[in-house]
């Protein structure tokens, strides 16, 4: 069966599912959906989370006609005119057009706008079914009240109303529970739960603790991309998700690093130096060059991105700036003030680097609980071998919180997924906050929503830390945002 055809049902009441076919749709200037491909099926519910500016209001609003369609296709959505929509936007639309009419009146009296109960007479509302969403949603006092002096949180009221009573075909709830005081947020969250079985609606919400039970499914944007789409009845997925949305959207900072005497570096480095400088750098064994003639200078709050196929030497070059290659003092590298080959010691550089790779994971077995993972991180350490000290107990709880495992700060660490092991390293590597971060393939062996939670950590350490970032991987399309800089070292090979 071709999946871009709509699909076939013996049933004449089930509607044929919608399907959103690699649509690119532009909004303005700034913004637009980027080759979006979702299918949603009779009887799903659907939910949309992601940061702000990810697009979520923007992809709901496609139902409403908005946007120009630059690309691929839409098949079944519903007529607009089926299609009822509360959101701040229609919410503002209607208050403005309010406004413009009252401005264009010419009367001799004054004339204070439509009313509340005017305002729903405009909606085709049931009429049967009217009066007790007034009654539960307590508007009775105010029908007879202008529409322009109502609040905020009863002109939200009054639409939900609106479109609760208008039998439509897709109900669409942008951040609905927004403005309502506590009372009204559990009516309208027991009328959606009632109305779950029969009403088709489409929800976009920023709080993962207000997604109601009753969701089928939920969608996931960023930078106006549909990333993920996960069913609720798959938990795995669903924890990942949230773990996800938490990195994306809580207000939590980076925990800064530990002043104190312990913990000051042996050389304070100067910013107006290079962290790394090599020239004509060359790796070689016997008659097989690996790689030559590379120049490449990384200042201090440069990011970078390091890509290349396999064999090209990526890893051989990491560790030229580590010291972990013999061929180091062959070459003409200056890193952290040190020139190689000139007495420094391993620990002169290594102190001011964080390293995550794939093989350090393979490495790390010992069996210690997430908070001491991330304490190891102090001493460069596998495991912990002297008692930490409570300030550095305490900065790994705060880093535990950014991942969202402050409440699993005791388990064993080789009793987590693979993914979120990753996660912990990158934490182990970032809790002194080095000069260079280098992250050696981070994502290998990841599944996408792991993936997407790896990128988001290290954006969060681009934009929020002193922190240069070195990524390493194979693809030049992998974008971090906060990675300005590349270098390609398969192409400097061709």
């Amino acid at each position: 069966m071709n999946p871009n055809e709509p699909a076939q049902s013996n049933n004449s009441s089930v509607k044929p599912d919608i399907i959103f076919d690699a649509c690119t749709i532009q909004f303005n200037e700034q913004f637009k959906l980027n080759r979006v491909s979702w299918r949603i099926a009779s009887g799903d519910c659907w939910v949309i989370v992601g940061g702000n500016g990810a697009g979520k209001s923007a992809l709901a609003a496609t139902f409403l006609g908005e946007g120009e369609h630059l690309s691929g296709s839409i098949h079944n959505a519903p007529p607009i005119e089926s299609v009822q929509a509360v959101s701040f936007e229609v919410q503002s639309k209607l208050i403005d057009q309010e406004r413009l009419e009252d401005d264009s009146r010419i009367l001799d009296v004054i004339d204070e706008g439509s009313t509340a109960a005017e305002i729903l007479q405009r909606g085709d509302c049931d009429t049967t079914l009217l009066p007790a969403l007034v009654e539960r949603f307590g508007l009775q006092a105010l029908l007879d009240r202008s529409f322009s002096k109502l609040s905020t949180g009863e002109t939200r009221k009054l639409l939900l109303v609106r479109a609760l009573a208008s039998h439509p075909e897709l109900l669409i709830l942008d951040e609905p529970f927004d403005g309502l005081d506590v009372d009204t947020t559990a009516v309208l969250a027991a009328e959606l739960a009632q109305r779950a079985t029969s009403q088709a609606m489409l929800l976009v919400l920023n709080r993962w603790d207000e997604i109601p039970e009753f969701v089928t499914h939920i969608a996931y944007m960023s930078e106006g991309e549909l990333q993920h789409t996960v069913a609720t009845n798959n938990t795995k997925q669903v924890a990942e998700l949230k773990k996800l949305l938490h990195l994306k959207t809580t207000d939590l900072a980076i925990p800064g690093p530990i002043v104190d005497v312990n913990h000051s570096h042996s050389k304070k480095l100067n910013p107006d130096d290079p962290l790394v400088l090599l020239k004509q750098a060359h790796i070689r064994y016997g008659e097989k060059t690996i790689f030559e003639h590379v120049d490449w200078r990384i200042d201090p709050g440069e990011h970078w991105q390091l890509y290349g196929p396999n064999g090209s030497g990526k890893t051989c070059l990491l560790n030229l700036i580590t010291g972990d290659h013999p061929q180091c003092y062959n070459n003409d590298i200056l890193v952290f003030g040190y020139q190689r080959g000139q007495g420094e010691s391993i620990w002169d550089i290594k102190q001011h680097i964080g390293y995550v790779s794939t093989a350090l994971q393979w490495e790390y077995r010992v069996s210690i609980s997430l908070l001491n993972v991330i304490v190891s991180g102090f001493y460069d350490s596998i495991g912990i071998y002297q008692k930490p000290s409570s300030s550095e107990k305490a900065v790994a709880r705060q880093w535990l919180a950014v991942l969202g495992m402050e409440s699993r700060a005791n388990e064993p660490f080789n009793k987590l997924s693979f993914g979120d092991q990753r996660m912990l390293l990158i934490a182990r590597a970032m809790v002194k906050h080095p000069a260079l971060l280098i992250l050696d393939e981070p994502c290998l062996g990841l599944d996408d929503m792991n993936r997407s939670q790896v990128l988001a950590m290290i954006e969060m350490v681009c934009a929020g830390t002193e922190t240069t970032v070195l990524y390493v991987n194979h693809h030049a399309q992998d974008k971090i945002a906060g990675i300005h800089r590349s270098l390609d070292l398969g192409n400097l090979q061709r």
